[in-house]
């Protein structure tokens, strides 16, 4: 245990050393654990091949490493013979060997969760939603999934020990539903600077699955600068659904959306954010599934969604303002739990009782996605 622990202290510390020269350097600390590409210099790599690795999206050391030999031989200005000189030098500066149990037991409990501003919600994710991981959001039209990721970019700006992160926030948007006015209420309820609140958001609009990918790009090249605790995809799947139509390109639908969620994975290993998206949802095309204790709605995408994400969450509407979360899948919690939770002015809240909940309705708050 104390060598586990040794070991864990001494990898910290040199996180943290290699922050503070990035700091030292740049005016301000990069986010989470990322070793900059700047350290292929010592490898003899050039300024030029720094360039095409993050034009093509791998802006740190943990990119490269995390990365097969086939998908960096695509990169145009890196040969074969460089792809394996680069897959050689990243070996003594990111681990990906074997860690005993006992080591990352240790790392999970330095995990840090993001509040979802309701204590039952809150619950059922173990504390929250944990950095590091990514978490599906799917419901039907009205059900909070979208109120659920303006909350925690908020909530993920706190204080560490009030439920955030401390960091910044990036936000791929698809479907045009985000609202500042919104961020604005629910910062001011948790006690913080609105336009600060806003100022660390990054919002962009996706207008197709291509540009929604390249915007990942842009995304990891500012969580080199900066730190950040969060990236939110709302919705993943609109794109693909309006592009990709028909059977005859399901096949190029399911191939290119695997990608899209690899290259999200991979931010969340890199950079130690949380990663949250939302997904749509079907009807069962089984009828007896509901009576047979199943769902009369399921997620689309398949199982190429289904085996993305490490936590799966099913918003359902409730009695007026009030909505419910289940555990759909988590691989840290059981399935079918589920808490009630409340969609107010000020974001998500804990589930508002019969009394409350018909005066706010007649007041008409509540409009959410």
């Amino acid at each position: 245990m104390a060598a586990a622990a040794g070991q864990l202290v001494e990898r910290n510390n040199k996180r943290d050393a290699q922050e503070a020269e990035l700091a030292e350097g740049e005016g301000e600390a990069a986010g989470g654990v990322v070793t900059p590409l700047e350290h292929l210099h010592a490898h003899g790599f050039t300024d030029r091949d720094l360039k095409c690795l993050k034009e093509a999206g791998y802006t740190t050391v943990e990119a490269v490493a995390y990365a097969s030999s086939r998908l960096l031989q695509q990169v145009k200005g890196i040969s074969e013979q460089k792809v394996a000189k680069l897959k050689e030098a990243v070996k003594g500066l990111v681990h990906m060997g074997f860690s005993s149990a006992t080591e990352i037991n240790l790392m999970r409990q330095q995990i840090v969760k993001l509040t979802t501003g309701c204590a039952g919600f809150d619950a059922i994710l173990g504390g929250g939603i944990e950095t590091g991981m990514l978490t599906e959001v799917f419901g039907e039209f009205r059900s909070g999934k979208t109120q659920v990721c303006h909350t925690l970019a908020v909530t993920s700006q706190l204080p560490v020990e009030q439920g955030g992160a401390e960091g910044r926030v990036a936000w791929i948007d698809s479907e045009g539903t985000f609202r500042p006015e919104r961020i604005t209420k629910i910062a001011e309820r948790f006690g913080l600077d609105a336009e600060q609140v806003l100022e660390n958001i990054a919002h962009a609009r996706a207008y197709n699955v291509e540009h929604q990918t390249e915007l990942l790009v842009q995304a990891a090249s500012m969580m080199v600068e900066a730190r950040f605790a969060l990236l939110i995809v709302d919705s993943v799947t609109a794109l693909y659904r309006s592009e990709y139509q028909g059977r005859g390109q399901l096949a190029d639908r399911q191939g290119h959306l695997c990608q899209f969620l690899r290259k999200l994975q991979r931010m969340a290993d890199e950079f130690g954010i949380a990663v949250v998206y939302t997904n749509q949802v079907v009807a069962t095309v089984d009828p007896m599934a509901v009576f047979r204790g199943g769902e009369d709605k399921k997620p689309i995408g398949g199982h190429i969604m289904a085996h993305a994400s490490q936590t799966r969450l099913y918003l359902k509407k409730g009695k007026g303002q009030n909505r419910v979360a289940k555990i759909y899948d988590s691989p840290s919690m059981p399935d079918n739990i589920d808490a009630k939770f409340a969609i107010t002015e000020n974001g998500v809240s804990d589930e508002i009782k019969d009394k409350d909940n018909k005066r706010q309705k007649k007041n008409g708050d509540g409009d959410d996605e």
